[in-house]
């Protein structure tokens, strides 16, 4: 099979929302998945460190 525009065009058309949605549903198993929750509250908390205040 030769690999002409087309074919990918029409690969990436047919395939292309299948591979996206389940891209986003790993992306959404990963974000709230209970064992990330303490990496994420503290990167939450770390933007506002004491040393981050404005006037200092």
């Amino acid at each position: 099979m030769e690999l002409d525009h087309d074919s990918i065009v029409g690969f990436a058309k047919s395939w292309g929302l299948f591979y996206l949605l389940a891209l986003a549903v790993a992306v959404l198993i990963y974000t709230f998945w209970p064992s990330n929750k303490k990496r994420f509250d503290r990167a939450k908390k770390s933007i506002l460190d004491k040393d981050d205040r404005p006037g200092d």
